[in-house]
């Protein structure tokens, strides 16, 4: 039975409820958002067209993804926006710009991916005031990865803006992940020979009839299209159905024996458009007419219901576009595509132009390549990264110039890895290597070795490859020779180097010449680097605090050329505000320009901080981002902030198996970092768990590996567990290193740890006041954490002490604190304290009231207690003005109170 309004539409009762509920919910006022998925044939753009007709009323934007596009940064967001550019003077400036130039309507540096989705967010809001929007991109495996991470990030966001955005996809999209889904499968069988038979001229044999249906599977392409090449002899002997394609490649041959038949010019035709991704009528009768195809002789021999004409020109099914482009000869395709670069505009659309260049080309042409090396200038412009190395890959393979051909080379190499696609780096900087006439070209291809050996994973390959790159560049590029020797050290001291390698590297780093002049960034952080390993953090500390000033400030592309080799100075200064903000803004620059061989890196450390502040939500979604990120690039990378995060929530079983594995893993491939890190969790988990001969253990084999990196948490946990194991020689051993780490650093930070690890070997009347200072002085960090195990060792002293009211005010603060954060192992330690000062106390979970606001409204609530407007609040925390809207009317019934005034002082800043 055929869907009401769509006698075409055979079954789908309960898909088509789903999407009438979802245009319900939008003239209503509500968004949703659909990824609607399914095999080749299985109906989605079926699904798609019913959408779109009976969404009366509802404005519509259509964008379809491009096989042929999916190098060209933005290209499928640019279709769906096109319609909404008249709008771009309504958005704030900084959005406004970021959008004009990543669909190249201005010059300009890189914006913000994270501006680039906000930017498209308010637009979709602000069109929407006028009535609700539908937004539907058909064939999204196929969107460009700039397009698709922005479209994902306004679909996490909308919320209250009467926008509905729709997906259809083969499969489950990496970027669309986590977002809500339609998966569309085969027609049941009484719709299957519904749909049978209306596609056969005559009744056939039941027998027959019931295999068809069997082999189609339930897909209503194949029952459409694979009876239709057959005889009706054919079909009623089933002899026509006797081979063993897959059904996409029978789907797809059966669409060949339709073209096939077809007479020239519509063949041709066909051709054009398959060619043509953006479906542009206009543009495809122009290069038809180079061709000499006209609609007359075209469209009069009829193109068999293959191809139709619109305002878009689109194809009947997406594997009739793949079969008409793979079945033509290379002359042919190559003609087409001369002949559409020849009709595209060189101004307003210059890198499809070049795209189309390349294709028609098939031996090396200069003018050619040089245009396309051009098109990987503007893509890295607009942040493209993915798009840049591909640009590169085909100049490099159009260039007849030797020199000039390795010089390409190294640059599709360094694109290509910055873009996660080591294989194809190899590849070029082999190519680039083979051609070098040059020292300092060679010297550029070891640099570009060293970053595929840094990239493929920690390693003992990649500090000295960088090392001698360094030294080959200083001669030619001082500049470049200088950030070499950072990426060294960074590889060296938070990878496999042994201490020998990291000595070796800042020895060469205290040897270079000094720059006249002011010193830049870089000379701050080689100079902080080099005295942490030469000299000791205490003589460090100085010029470490200048890098890091420098590093919060860092401009861009310092920052994506050798920032991850510095952001983790901080802790070796103990300032967890400047710790936060480096890795939050280097995180957010990295994954705006889309490195993501580089972005795991960023975001580990980032999640460790977060964890160590407390905020295990935001920590576990970073989690969940990196290890996205690393699974798809394909680069291994040790659960650094899962080890920490599950060790500081006490999940004994999960953390236990993440550490011996982690320990297995990273000390094989000699990964000193990661095994350090890995003991440093367990000390952690077993203080926690009250395991002290365990977690003394496991510390003491941390601070024996190394020490560099994660020593500013390390030893606060051999102290705290050589004390209650009673081994105090070792305790004191462990307090005189972290003096000289902390004392020099004067923060809150170091000196409250200071104190909170001297009262443990004090005695009675210096261990109350050490105490004290801890508390107080880690109250005024971020170190929530930190702070709840102050509380904990104070109330237990106390209670040792035989002061039991004061033990309680203390333990009930830490308890309280831990149970908040989800630190459940100390919360448990904590309690058990409690129990034994004789105060009953239940075990439990953090607890959320009713009216208790979310963490997000929290935000939007001091926010605008501040006197920040709807938009202002929107453009801080990524939301359309209407979504804060929205949050502010929950948050005024929650609060109750009816005015943006009452909310200044009805919520605090505190977590």
């Amino acid at each position: 039975m055929a869907v009401p309004g769509n006698p075409r539409l055979v079954g789908r009762r309960s898909e088509c409820a789903v999407l009438d509920q979802m245009i319900a919910a939008v003239r209503t006022g509500e968004s949703r958002v659909l990824v609607v998925h399914g095999a080749p044939g299985v109906g989605k753009s079926a699904l798609l067209r019913y959408l779109e007709s009976s969404a009366t009323g509802v404005r519509g934007l259509h964008a379809v993804g491009a096989e042929s596009e999916m190098e060209l940064a933005f290209a499928t967001l640019h279709q769906l926006c096109l319609p909404l550019l008249d709008r771009l003077e309504q958005l704030p400036a900084p959005q406004r710009d970021a959008l004009e130039t990543v669909f190249g309507m201005r010059a300009g540096t890189p914006p913000e991916r994270f501006l680039v989705g906000l930017a498209v967010l308010s637009l979709l809001s602000d069109a929407s005031e006028g009535g609700p929007l539908l937004c539907v991109v058909d064939d999204a495996q196929w969107m460009d990865q700039a397009s698709a991470q922005v479209l994902a990030f306004v679909a996490r966001r909308l919320l209250a803006e009467s926008v509905a955005l729709v997906f259809a996809a083969r499969g489950r999209s990496r970027d669309l992940l986590g977002l809500p889904e339609l998966e569309v499968a085969g027609l049941d069988k009484s719709d299957a020979y519904t749909l049978l038979d209306s596609a056969t001229p005559s009744r056939l044999d039941h027998h027959i009839r019931d295999r068809i249906v069997a082999e189609a599977g339930g897909n209503p392409l194949a029952l459409l299209e694979l009876p239709r090449e057959r005889s009706v002899t054919q079909l009623a002997g089933g002899f026509g159905l006797l081979h063993t394609d897959t059904l996409p490649n029978r789907l797809e041959q059966s669409f060949l024996a339709r073209i096939e038949g077809l007479p020239e010019h519509s063949r041709l035709l066909l051709l054009i458009a398959a060619a043509e991704p953006v479906g542009d009528p206009a543009l495809v009768w122009c290069a038809a007419e180079k061709l000499g195809v006209t609609p007359a002789t075209a469209l009069d021999d009829a193109t068999d219901g293959l191809l139709s004409f619109d305002v878009r020109v689109t194809f009947r099914h997406p594997l009739v576009r793949s079969a008409v482009y793979r079945s033509a000869a290379d002359h042919d395709r190559r003609a087409v595509h001369l002949a559409l670069a020849e009709v595209t505009d060189p101004l307003a659309d210059p890198d499809r132009r070049a795209w189309h260049l390349a294709s028609a080309t098939a031996d090396p042409d200069e003018s050619v390549a040089a245009e396309l090396a051009r098109s990987a200038d503007r893509a890295q412009a607009r942040g493209g990264l993915a798009a840049a190395a591909a640009f590169l890959q085909r100049s490099v393979a159009l260039t007849i110039d030797i020199p000039l051909r390795a010089e390409r080379a190294v640059a599709a190499a360094d694109a290509s890895v910055r873009a996660g696609d080591l294989d194809a780096a190899r590849r070029y900087v082999d190519l680039a290597e083979l051609d070098a006439r040059s020292e300092l070209l060679s010297a550029r291809t070891q640099l570009v070795r060293g970053r595929i050996a840094h990239a493929a994973g920690f390693n003992h390959e990649a500090p000295p490859m960088l090392l001698a790159a360094a030294r080959r560049l200083e001669p030619f590029d001082m500049e470049l020779a200088r950030e070499t020797y950072l990426l060294a050290w960074g590889a060296a001291a938070w990878g496999a180097a042994d201490n020998a390698s990291l000595t070796a590297i800042s020895e060469a780093i205290t040897e270079l010449a000094p720059r006249e002049g002011i010193a830049r960034p870089i000379d701050l952080v080689l100079a902080g680097c080099a005295l942490l390993v030469t000299e000791g953090r205490g003589t460090a500390i100085t010029a470490l605090r200048d890098a890091m000033a420098a590093l919060v400030d860092l401009p861009v592309p310092d920052l994506l050329k050798w920032g991850w080799a510095a952001c983790g100075l901080s802790p070796a200064v103990w300032g967890e505000q400047v710790m936060l903000e480096t890795y939050a803004r280097a995180a957010e620059v990295v994954r705006t320009a889309g490195i993501l061989t580089e972005l795991p890196i960023y975001l580990a450390s980032l999640g460790a901080a977060t964890s160590l502040i407390g905020d295990f939500t935001a920590a576990a979604g970073i989690v969940a981002e990196s290890e996205g990120i690393a699974a798809a690039t394909g680069i291994p990378l040790a659960p650094y902030t899962t080890l920490i995060l599950t060790a500081m929530q006490g999940k004994e079983a999960e953390a236990s198996v993440l550490i011996a594995a982690t320990i297995e893993q990273t000390g094989a491939d000699g990964q000193l970092t990661g095994v350090t890190t890995a003991h440093w969790a367990a000390a952690v988990l077993y203080n926690g768990l009250a395991r002290y001969e365990e977690a003394l253990t496991a510390a003491e084999a941390s601070t024996r590996i190394a020490q560099l990196i994660v020593s500013v948490w390390v030893l606060p946990e051999l102290i705290e567990a050589a004390v209650r194991t009673g081994d105090d020689d070792v305790a004191r051993g462990a307090l005189e290193r972290l003096v000289a780490e902390a004392e020099a650093a004067d923060t809150d930070w170091a000196q409250g740890i200071l104190a909170r690890c001297r009262a443990l070997l004090a005695d009675e009347q210096t261990a109350d006041t050490l105490y004290r200072d801890a508390v107080e002085r880690l109250g005024r960090t971020l170190l929530r954490p930190e702070l709840a195990r102050a509380h904990l060792l104070y109330g237990e002293w106390l209670r040792r002490q035989s002061r039991r009211v004061d033990a309680r005010h203390q333990l009930r603060t830490a308890y309280d604190m831990f149970v908040s954060i989800g630190m459940t192992a100390f919360g448990e330690r904590a309690r058990r304290e409690l129990l034994a000062c004789g105060e009953k106390v239940d075990r439990r979970a953090v607890e959320v009231s009713g009216d208790e606001l979310t963490p997000q409204e929290r935000q939007i609530a001091v926010l605008v207690g501040e006197g920040l407007s709807n938009p202002e609040v929107g453009a801080r925390l990524f939301l359309s003005p209407r979504t804060v809207e929205w949050h502010l009317r929950k948050i005024f019934t929650k609060l109750s109170i009816s005015s943006r005034r009452q909310l200044r002082g009805a919520v605090s800043h505190d977590r």
